[in-house]
């Protein structure tokens, strides 16, 4: 089976998936109306709300953003993301050592599969990940495709300096 392929779905699935387990994380599976404490829930009575503040997210972990990690895997497993959440990018400035990176934001998915990096926008060159790293906030509710651009985008064609993340909304608040 093609790579191209089976990332491509993998990306679907994760997307489908992380948007089906927030909308169904805070259903209330009763089926009905609760008689008990209907008007607890209408007038000036006490909610318990649970605010939800924006986190920061350190884009592959104690691993930053280096050659060779999967960040797929890396964004699978620390799924959901939500709106306003900062995605954090840190990788070392070029050196004798060590190959640069970038951070480059594709504008659709087809674009992201083939890692045409001529058709993505650069967000953060190889200077800007040192230090605090460079930081990209969540703000729109849509997939979000990244990428490192460097070497004509083989970072990105290998299949382990790319990922993508779907935000969600915030449960702002919860029944008791």
């Amino acid at each position: 089976m093609d790579l191209k392929f089976t990332h491509g779905v993998m990306i679907i699935v994760f997307v489908s998936a992380s948007m089906f387990s927030v909308s169904m994380a805070n259903k209330d599976w009763s089926f009905g109306f609760n008689y008990t404490d209907w008007w607890s829930r209408f007038g000036n009575h006490p909610q318990n709300k649970t605010q939800q503040q924006p986190r920061e997210i350190l884009v592959g972990g104690s691993q930053h953003w280096h050659f060779g990690y999967n960040y797929t895997d890396w964004a699978i497993k620390n799924a959901p993301f939500y709106l306003n959440d900062t995605l954090v990018f840190k990788y070392d400035a070029p050196n004798a050592t060590s190959f640069p990176h970038s951070v480059y934001m594709f504008k659709s998915y087809g674009s992201f599969l083939k890692c045409d990096i001529k058709k993505a926008k650069m967000l953060a060159s190889p200077m800007q990940g040192g230090g605090e790293g460079f930081k990209f906030v969540l703000r729109k509710w849509q997939p979000h495709f990244f990428a490192c651009g460097e070497r004509n985008g083989f970072h990105c064609s290998n299949g382990t300096m790319n990922f993508a993340v779907m935000p969600m909304f915030h449960p702002f608040w919860k029944w008791p």
